[in-house]
């Protein structure tokens, strides 16, 4: 996921001494922030990209509400393009559901519940269902009601569930698209929520106000930390398309030595993270295999499918993807694979069932994983049978290997002497005349790897994936992706 950092406009380099400088202590700040002035960069657009690489995980906004209220428009709106499907039509199969997005210089993830109809017990268990999945991953929630509408019995029942989960809450009305419409809006204080934000998502309306208190409502990204344990079990998402062998190799793993089932309360369905004792360690393999089917659903199965893995990525350190080996992969495993590591999870793969393959199989698979899963070819993989066990003893090295690239970090002195050699030995083509060369960089975080390069011109996707490959060859970085941001100089001379 590389791409371009905008500056936000936040006076980043005023007292930057006060707070931790990502990976850099003191002293290697000071000289490398004196580097940053010799090359004619804006002390405070490099303070800038460096802590907005350097933070933790994305704080996570889920934006629910029933069918046909305007969730998808907003989420569009809320994210500056049109990428959420808008679609009365229900069943439709989208592969994303959380999107990156930023207001006011702050930065966070938002999961769209929207566009989907009844199934077959009715409007209440769908739109249940959907809010379920996706308040469990989230640290704030947007409640969408249409306020032309007014409160209806299931934006009741949703308004309930809200409750039980304990997020806090900004209430949209949506589709008020003048002051004749605010005066419905305020009829939605009866739902017990606090103040309703009047909007409208479609034309962009008051959405300004409501995303401020959304800011409010959502925790700060954490700051960037290196070397600190993370406290309590690791977490694991065990993770793959329907009937994979997700329950089946869940339940081997956990067997006997299954030391607590934590009830984790606040949603109907009761979600169950398991605590499992495997190669010595605790683990907590979050909720995705054991999701008991309350709610049937006919139509829309794969979003379903795909809120629910959202919602447990977000939650885990570590995913690790089933694939079943006896079949083909399926373009559902790389989208798997994709939420994954765009969320930037450590990743596993484990292909499941290998205890069934002939040769013939094994080869075809072999050429599969090449030509399917050839993103990732840094991700550990471990070939396993959740019906015998087999292989179930590499399972821990695969996990702990990919925590380990996850959290690698790689002195900024280090880094900048191997950038020196690779510009030197292998520089960026030329284009239009000009040559634009890497001057340095430093790794801005870790959970996954974020790298900040400063550089004298554009510097093209192929050149990025180059230095990508050529990172993992000299650092490792085994099971994690790698995120690289760029920051140009601007053509303005040198400060004086």
């Amino acid at each position: 996921m590389n791409d371009h950092i905008q500056p936000d406009g936040s006076d980043a380099y005023e007292g930057a001494h006060e707070h931790d400088h990502g990976a850099l202590g003191d002293a290697e700040y000071a000289e490398f922030m004196e580097l940053a002035a010799e090359e004619g960069f804006d002390l405070e657009d490099v303070e800038g990209a460096i802590e907005a690489a350097g933070h933790g995980p994305l704080p996570v906004l889920a934006v629910v509400g029933r069918p046909n209220v305007g969730k998808s428009t907003l989420v569009n709106r809320i994210i500056g393009r049109r990428e959420a499907v808008v679609e009365d039509k229900p069943g439709v199969t989208r592969d994303r559901v959380t999107y990156e997005a930023e207001w006011a210089g702050r930065r966070f993830k938002v999961v769209d519940t929207g566009g989907w109809e009844q199934d077959v017990l009715g409007i209440d268990a769908s739109v249940a269902a959907q809010a379920e999945y996706a308040i469990e991953a989230a640290d704030a929630v947007v409640f969408v009601v249409d306020a032309k509408v007014g409160a209806t019995d299931t934006d009741e029942a949703v308004v309930r569930l809200l409750r039980k989960a304990g997020k806090p809450v900004v209430l949209c009305a949506n589709k008020v698209d003048g002051p004749s419409g605010e005066a419905d809006a305020a009829y939605l204080w009866s739902l017990g929520l606090g103040e309703p934000y009047p909007v409208s998502a479609l034309h962009g309306r008051g959405t300004g106000d409501m995303l401020d208190q959304v800011l409010e409502a959502l925790p700060e990204a954490p700051a960037q930390t290196f070397g600190t344990a993370v406290g309590g079990p690791r977490r694991v998402a065990l993770i793959g398309r329907p009937n994979v062998g997700k329950s089946s190799l869940l339940n081997k793993v956990a067997g006997e030595e299954r030391v607590v089932v934590n009830e984790l309360a606040g949603t109907t369905r009761d979600p169950v993270d398991e605590m499992i004792e495997l190669g010595g360690k605790t683990w907590k393999f979050v909720d995705t295999a054991g999701i008991r089917k309350r709610v049937h659903l006919q139509q829309g199965a794969d979003y379903y499918a795909s809120l629910r893995t959202a919602a447990a990525v977000e939650k885990a350190e570590v995913a690790v993807v089933l694939i079943d080996a006896a079949e083909s992969i399926s373009v559902q495993d790389q989208r798997i694979v994709t939420m994954a590591v765009e969320a930037g999870r450590a990743l596993v793969l484990a292909f499941n069932k290998w205890d069934t393959l002939d040769e013939e199989r094994r080869y075809y698979l072999e050429r599969e994983i090449e030509t399917e899963l050839g993103q990732v070819v840094w991700a550990p993989r471990v070939n396993v049978s959740a019906r015998t066990g087999r292989h179930m003893e590499k399972l821990v090295p695969a996990i702990e290997t990919a925590l380990a690239g996850w959290e690698t970090r790689v002195p900024t002195g280090r880094l900048n002497a191997f950038l020196g050699e690779l510009v030197a030995a292998h520089p960026h083509p030329v284009r239009g005349g000009k040559q634009p060369r890497i001057l340095f960089g430093t790794q801005a975080g870790t959970k996954p790897p974020r790298f900040v390069l400063f550089a004298s011109g554009f510097i093209e996707a192929g050149y990025r994936r180059f230095i990508e490959r050529r990172l993992r060859e000299e650092f490792g970085f085994e099971g994690t992706p790698i995120h690289i941001s760029v920051r140009v100089r601007e053509k303005r001379g040198r400060k004086k």
